[in-house]
């Protein structure tokens, strides 16, 4: 477990930013001592806004902290450029806040529902277990298992007759989703718990390349020229490309024919342009290695065999581009008897006592996860962070770098805090102030984003491309 200072974090309201300001800098400072940057950096983050997400974990804080390491990653790019010492990096606290939940505010149109109508929590026979529903196979999956049709009130019974372990194993085994709601102290002593316990929040390992690329970072576009081919889906890996487009990366988003997520589309896929390849094809697969080739950061949140099928495990990846900065994530750790294991932020709030620990402390009879997917998106600011370092580490050196991490880490270093039943007040109301001026005109009407919430010297976070739909665009690298 960490040693971060957060024992004595509960306070009077009176004191609520000075605490506030602390359990950010705490948090931010083991990310940044995972990502192997200079501790003394830290001294040139200011935080600014207030308010916290209601919750018994500091969600806010962990938000705040994760949005900062990204943006002195940013700045250690910049340095490299001026030969300056620090650059300030100023993080709002309520902007974070919001950037944890959905940006992107449609003008006369609607986002579609993030939830599929099945998909939630249940009681079983002898505790709570969630089925996570929102693809249609996962969806198929739970089903079969339950043997009834897609009707709420006909999952709840037939839930209701199954002990949640046993439910649990079965749908996985069906290639479905589901979590059983455990205890942190459960969870502390499943072997899985004990597994992700042991890895640090990063792994890191660096590959001599042999050879420099003559990149250098632009003051107003610290990423301009750098390629970054996105094989991610949903939130976490989705998150950080979106962070990356928006200091000027050329992005490139693959999806499988097969993929759709309609109500993530326009957050997460501005900035970039989105194609599709079917891997089970060989010109397809050839297609990919040719942009693995090319590629200078690779950010995929595959199952840990899933890319090996095809040949393209690590070994095969670094054959393909010895310089490549290889970053990756998974749900449930990358040891352990669920290494493999499918699972979203939602699942593993379940399994890891979070949702738990809410339930109790609040008093509720229902499990009470965080407020916003917070595990999804620290994990993405910290992969983004992550591929700046390793940018800069390239610059140096011009090594290569696998890094990943997974939700279940995440999950581990909010939890180093004790959590709190005495709640903050709610963040006040969104308003007009806290959105951008300028509308984005999406693929599917006009919207406006929140206002980012980083600014890191003269280097504005802004996207060059709205959002658009995936499998829209072509499969190739966009000319410089």
């Amino acid at each position: 477990m960490s040693d971060l200072p957060f024992s004595d974090l509960s306070a009077s309201a009176s004191s609520r930013s000075n605490v506030a300001d602390a359990g950010m800098r705490a948090f931010l400072a083991e990310i940044w001592r995972a990502l192997g940057g200079r501790a003394d950096l830290i001294d040139s983050v200011a935080q600014t806004g207030s308010g916290s997400l209601p919750s018994v974990f500091p969600v806010t804080d962990l938000a705040t902290a994760s949005i900062a390491a990204a943006g002195l990653a940013v700045a250690e790019l910049l340095a490299q450029r001026t030969v300056t010492t620090q650059t300030r990096v100023i993080v709002d606290r309520r902007l974070a806040s919001f950037w944890f939940g959905l940006s992107l505010r449609p003008q006369g149109w609607e986002l579609p529902p993030v939830w599929d109508p099945i998909a939630g929590d249940y009681a079983a026979a002898d505790g709570w277990i969630r089925l996570h529903t929102n693809a249609p196979h996962h969806r198929a999956a739970a089903l079969g298992v339950l043997g009834v049709p897609a009707e709420k009130a006909a999952v709840a019974a037939a839930v209701s007759r199954w002990p949640a372990d046993e439910l649990e194993a079965a749908v996985v085994a069906a290639k479905g989703c589901a979590a059983t709601m455990r205890s942190q102290a459960d969870w502390l002593q499943h072997p899985q718990g004990r597994a992700v316990g042991a890895e640090p929040l990063l792994h890191w390992r660096d590959f001599p390349a042999g050879g420099q690329s003559g990149w250098m970072p632009r003051p107003d576009r610290p990423l301009a020229g750098i390629r970054v081919l996105d094989l991610t889906r949903v939130l976490a890996g989705p998150t950080a490309t979106r962070f990356l487009a928006g200091y000027g990366a050329t992005v490139l988003r693959i999806d499988p024919p097969f993929w759709d997520e309609p109500s993530l589309e326009p957050e997460l896929t501005v900035g970039k342009t989105c194609a599709g390849l079917d891997l089970r094809r060989a010109p397809d697969l050839a297609c990919l290695e040719a942009l693995i080739t090319e590629a200078d950061i690779l950010v995929h949140g595959y199952r840990a065999d899933a890319l090996a099928t095809f040949g393209l495990d690590t070994a095969g990846r670094r054959r393909l581009n010895p310089a490549l900065i290889d970053v990756s994530l998974d749900a449930y750790g990358w040891s352990g008897p669920w290494h493999n294991r499918r699972g979203f932020d939602s699942l593993v709030q379940m399994s890891c006592g979070i949702a738990d620990t809410g339930m109790r402390l609040l008093g509720r009879e229902r499990p009470t996860p965080l407020p916003v997917q917070a595990l999804d998106c620290a994990t993405g600011y910290v992969l983004a962070a992550a591929a700046m370092r390793a940018l800069s580490r390239r610059l140096e050196s011009g090594a290569g770098a696998e890094i990943r991490t997974s939700l279940a880490r995440i999950a581990r270093l909010l939890m180093t805090v004790l959590p709190d039943a005495t709640m903050p007040a709610a963040l006040p109301a969104e308003t007009a102030e806290d959105l951008a001026s300028a509308t984005e005109a999406t693929a599917w009407g006009p919207a406006r984003r929140l206002k980012p919430p980083l600014i890191v010297a003269e280097a504005p976070m802004r996207w060059d491309k709205p959002a658009g739909r995936l499998r829209s665009g072509e499969a190739v690298w966009a000319a410089a």
